[in-house]
């Protein structure tokens, strides 16, 4: 099936397109559109010329359109659910593409009902100040493969809510699900609000370099978020940048081993470990090292990982052959440097991108699978004697997105947890965002926060009002 661009509302035919494979089996999926130079102008022309009206209707009225979105999202779930599995590879069922679609609705009913209202600085004899929020304009907003309609709706969803329009483009690897999700949006929302072009990743940079966008909201790998940033300079656009992590969590030496098993494996592994705030480096106190490797080591030998259209599957493939190619590159890495592999350790012999839950312990600082990220279903166990130390060591890397600490005493945990540099810290449990709460990284994991009413200011200015 050939997808179409959507551009000031209408389905717009591209000359040219590109294979969309399911990870699963290679087959084709369907064919993206490659959106031209001429075309994004186009697009962004359309959400010029929608910002003028949208952003001058009723907070109220913005309510019920987003409202009418998640709707509309809800009547076609399954739709949405089925084609997410077969470009993106994750389960049908459990923490897989239904539970992305609930995901995305909860997100978008939430930030919905969300309030900016005016802030009175001042009111006394000497005269009155007030503080407005106003939309900015057109903000693009480029979006990853691991969640792609979730991760779409964070974008999409606060910066209509705030009154501005988008220009969105997806993942070349994960495309037809967000060009789905942009059309079942315009079936509620005036034409040009939402716009979708797609492509391989030069389109991307043009969006991102572009005049006629105000602000730019990025979800993906550090390298990229750069890139982005330097193309700001010219026009001082506002970004919002959500960017790799290596988070790492601290296992004290007073819990129970068993009973932290299923919430370490599910931090570490959730989307296949395909996770910007995924578990990455586990630190464990010499004491239980050994009674956690083996806990995680049974917990994993449960887990079903298979094609993510059969029901049983609990986790799918990688998504694509560049990660699946880092993964196993970091796993070899650490075999050759005195890694033990618990579980996994080799590419499964079945078509498609199959790398198994993979386990590796006695692995040090230092190591590449400790201190690059791997973005897949691989977890370095890192032995510690001294909590001091680790969180030390935790810090040193340069990405801060998540981290956690886990305990049998919460308090002692959060003291440490404090202590961590990064955007969102959990206590035993990983990677548990909520719409209510800011998620943001520190350090080279990005700029700004989303989620929640600190979420939506990133997508406004500051109006000051002196009377």
């Amino acid at each position: 099936m050939e997808y179409s661009l959507l551009i000031g509302g209408q389905r717009i035919a591209a000359a040219n397109h590109a294979h969309v494979k399911n990870p699963s089996t290679g087959d084709v999926v369907g064919l993206m559109p490659l959106a031209t130079p001429a075309q994004l102008d186009q697009a962004v022309d359309a959400a010029q010329i929608a910002f003028k009206s949208w952003s001058q209707t009723s907070d109220e009225a913005r309510i019920d359109a987003c409202r009418a979105v998640a709707e509309a999202i809800s009547n076609h779930a399954e739709e949405l659910a089925t084609l997410l599995t077969q470009e993106q590879g994750k389960p049908m069922n459990g923490l897989g593409s239904r539970f992305e679609i609930g995901g995305a609705l909860a997100w978008t009913r939430y930030t919905a009902e969300l309030q900016l209202p005016v802030e009175i600085l001042q009111d006394d004899n000497e005269g009155r100040v007030e503080l407005h929020r106003k939309p900015i304009g057109v903000v693009g907003s480029i979006t990853p493969w691991n969640w792609p309609v979730m991760i779409a709706c964070w974008h999409i969803i606060p910066a209509i809510r705030a009154g501005n329009t988008v220009v969105i483009k997806p993942s070349p690897m994960t495309p037809l699900s967000t060009i789905r999700l942009v059309e079942i949006i315009n079936e509620v929302l005036p034409a040009g609000v939402v716009n979708v072009v797609t492509g391989e990743n030069a389109i991307g940079g043009l969006l991102s370099a572009h005049p006629g966008i105000a602000k730019m909201t990025f979800t993906g790998s550090t390298e990229t978020g750069k890139k982005i940033m330097a193309s700001a300079v010219e026009t001082l656009k506002r970004l919002t940048l959500e960017l790799g992590g290596n988070d790492a969590g601290i296992v004290l030496p007073d819990v129970d081993p068993r009973g932290i098993a299923e919430g370490l494996f599910w931090g570490a592994f959730i989307n296949n470990g395909q996770t910007c705030a995924a578990l990455k480096r586990l630190y464990v106190h010499d004491s239980i090292y050994d009674a956690v490797c083996e806990a995680l080591a049974d917990y994993a030998g449960k887990i079903t990982v298979g094609d993510g259209m059969d029901e049983k599957s609990v986790l799918g493939p990688v998504q694509n052959e560049m990660q699946f190619n880092k993964v196993r590159e970091l796993v070899e890495d650490a075999r050759a440097n005195g890694g033990r592999i618990l579980t996994g350790g080799a590419p499964m012999e079945r078509a498609g991108y199959f790398y198994p839950i993979t386990l590796v312990a006695d692995v040090t600082d230092g190591m590449r699978i400790v201190d690059e990220e791997q973005f897949g279903p691989a977890l370095p166990i890192i032995r510690y004697s001294d909590v001091e130390e680790v969180i030390e060591r935790a810090n040193r890397n340069p990405a801060g997105l998540g981290g956690s600490v886990w305990s049998s005493d919460p308090e002692k945990a959060k003291r440490y947890a404090l202590r961590l540099e990064c955007g969102s810290v959990w206590i035993n449990k990983h990677g548990a965002i909520q719409p209510n709460a800011p998620f943001g990284g520190v350090k080279s994991s990005g700029i700004g926060v989303e989620f929640g009413a600190e979420g939506l200011k990133e997508f406004t200015t500051i109006q000051t009002v002196l009377s």
